[in-house]
C-alpha cells in the first residue's frame, strides 16, 4: 500500500476537495483507495455524508481503541473511509504523554497493509501531532497550493521546519511527490508567477539530499469551479455531481498524470483499466452555451519547466472557469441536510540534509 499525505498548514487551499475528488478519480481506476479523515473539523467525513460522531473512527484508532480494518467504511467496491471524530482535536493532548504517538498511526497500518493499493491522508491545517501522525506514516507529500504569495511562504515553512525534519528524525523514506495548483486561474499575472517560482525551486532541490529532490509542480491544475464547493452539501465527489465541469475533468486529468508518473514503480500497472465512463466535455449545444458552468474549456494545463529556468511556461486557458465576482467557498457544506443515500453505509456504521534555497525569499 502507498501512502499519500495531502498537507498543508494554510486552511482554505484545497485539501479535503483533492483527498476525495482524487481518492474517488483513483477508484474509478480499480485501484483499492483508503481515505483517512485526520482533520478534527471532519469536513472529508460530512462530504461523504458520514456522521462525524462514530465511536468506530480515527480518533479511536489512535487511542487504539479499534483496528482500521474495524474503523474503515466501505463507500464502494474500491473506496472507504475512516471518518474523523468531532472531538479529535482532543488528541493533541491525549496522547502528549504517550511514547512513540507519532507512530501510532503507521503502527495500527500494517494490520491493512495488503488490503489497499493505495491510502490518501486529509491532514488538519496545522502542524501538530496529527500532522506528524500522517507524515510518519506517509510515503509521499502531495501539497495542494492556492497560487497565492502568502501560501508561498507558508510553503517554505512546510518544507524546511516539517517535512525535512519528520524525514530526518522519524520517517527517513519520506518524500514530496509534488504541489497541486488549486483554485487556479491561468489568466492572472499572479498565479504564473507563482508557479515559476515553485519550478524554479523545485529546479534548483533536483541534486541536493533533500525530501523534495524529486518533486514537481504537477502539469494539472485544479480550476475554480464551484461546483467542486457544492458537491460535499450532497455527500458526493465531483464525479457524481457534475462529471462533465471542469472540476471533474481536472481532478481525473490529475489522477492520470500521477498514475503516469508513479504506476509503474508501484506495481499498479501503466494504465489501470477504468471501471467507469471516462469524464469528457460535452458536447457545445444551444442549451449547454446558456449557462457559464455548461461550456467547458479544454483541460488546462502547467506545462513542465523548459530548460531555461523562469520562463513563463504556464498555459492560459480563453477565460476563467468562474467569474472573479463568483466567491471562492471552499470545502463547503450546506447546513440543511447531506443526503447519504449515495453511498450505502453499514447499518452499524451510521454515526538535516542539505538545503538548497529559501523558497521563502523567491517570491
Amino acid at each position: 500500500m502507498h501512502s499519500i499525505a495531502v498537507l498543508n498548514q494554510k486552511g482554505g487551499v484545497g485539501k479535503t476537495t483533492s483527498v476525495a475528488n482524487l481518492s474517488a478519480a483513483f477508484a474509478r481506476t480499480g485501484l483499492r483507495v483508503l481515505m483517512i479523515d485526520l482533520d478534527p473539523q471532519a469536513h472529508l467525513t460530512l462530504n461523504f455524508g458520514v456522521d462525524g460522531k462514530s465511536e468506530k473512527s480515527v480518533y479511536a484508532v489512535l487511542e487504539e481503541r479499534v483496528g482500521i480494518a474495524e474503523a474503515a467504511i466501505p463507500l464502494s467496491d474500491t473506496l472507504s473511509l475512516i471518518p474523523s471524530h468531532l472531538d479529535l482535536a482532543a488528541a493533541e493532548v491525549e496522547l502528549v504523554s504517550v511514547v512513540g504517538r507519532e507512530v501510532i498511526l503507521r503502527d495500527a497500518l500494517e494490520a491493512v497493509e495488503d488490503d489497499y493499493d493505495l491510502m490518501l491522508m486529509d491532514c488538519p491545517p496545522s502542524l501538530g501531532t496529527l500532522a506528524i501522525n500522517s507524515l510518519a506514516a506517509a510515503n509521499e507529500v502531495l501539497i495542494p497550493l492556492q497560487p497565492h504569495f502568502l501560501a508561498l511562504q507558508g510553503l517554505g515553512k512546510l518544507l524546511h521546519e516539517t517535512i525535512r525534519l519528520v524525514s530526518k528524525r522519524i520517517n527517513p523514506s519520506l518524500r514530496v511527490g509534488g504541489v497541486i495548483m488549486t483554485m487556479y486561474e491561468g489568466s492572472t499575472r499572479l498565479a504564473t508567477e507563482i508557479v515559476d517560482d515553485v519550478k524554479d525551486f523545485f529546479a534548483a532541490s533536483h541534486d541536493a539530499k533533500c525530501p523534495w529532490s524529486d518533486a514537481r509542480v504537477f502539469r494539472t491544475p485544479i480550476r475554480r469551479n464551484i461546483k467542486l464547493a457544492e458537491a460535499p452539501s450532497h455527500g458526493v465527489t465531483i464525479f457524481e455531481y457534475e462529471p462533465r465541469c471542469n472540476g471533474a475533468i481536472d481532478y481525473a486529468a490529475l489522477a492520470d498524470e500521477w498514475l503516469e508518473v508513479n504506476a509503474e514503480r508501484l506495481g499498479f500497472g501503466s494504465s489501470p483499466d477504468a471501471v467507469e465512463e471516462p469524464v469528457t466535455a460535452p458536447d457545445p449545444t444551444p442549451e449547454n452555451s446558456a449557462s457559464s458552468e455548461s461550456t467547458e474549456e479544454p483541460t488546462a494545463t502547467i506545462p513542465a519547466a523548459e530548460p531555461k529556468l523562469g520562463s513563463p511556461d504556464v498555459a492560459v486557458p480563453a477565460s476563467s472557469d468562474v467569474p472573479d465576482s463568483e466567491p471562492a467557498v471552499e470545502n463547503a457544506v450546506d447546513e440543511a441536510d447531506l443526503p447519504p443515500e449515495t453511498y450505502r453505509l453499514p447499518e452499524q456504521h451510521q454515526a538535516d540534509v542539505t538545503d538548497t534555497g529559501d523558497i521563502a525569499n523567491i517570491a
